[in-house]
């Protein structure tokens, strides 16, 4: 599984861990993700998706799952995610 979130496209960071003495080591910095699921009311249907808790939060600021995707630019998108937004756009015109 890749640590990536399939809403936001967050990934992981590279940087150090500096001690005292500035000893410099290399770290990743992971986004902090979860599985959630979310429910389509247009579809019809639930997806359980591995999303950062970025994600979670831009959704509930949305009001639901559908105005989120409509309104997300599919750059940040996974693919299976993309193909739902196509679904959903041809459903809400």
């Amino acid at each position: 599984m890749s640590k990536k979130c399939e809403l936001t496209g967050k990934i992981p960071l590279k940087g150090h861990n500096v001690s005292h003495a500035n000893n410099k080591t290399k770290r990743r910095f992971l986004p902090n993700l979860k599985k959630v699921k979310f429910k389509s009311e247009l579809l019809k249907r639930s997806l359980r998706l591995t999303v950062s808790n970025a994600g979670v939060r831009s959704v509930d600021k949305k009001g639901s799952f559908d105005q989120f995707l409509i309104s997300a630019k599919s750059r940040e998108l996974s693919l299976r995610l993309k193909k739902l937004k196509k679904s959903l756009v041809s459903k809400s015109a």
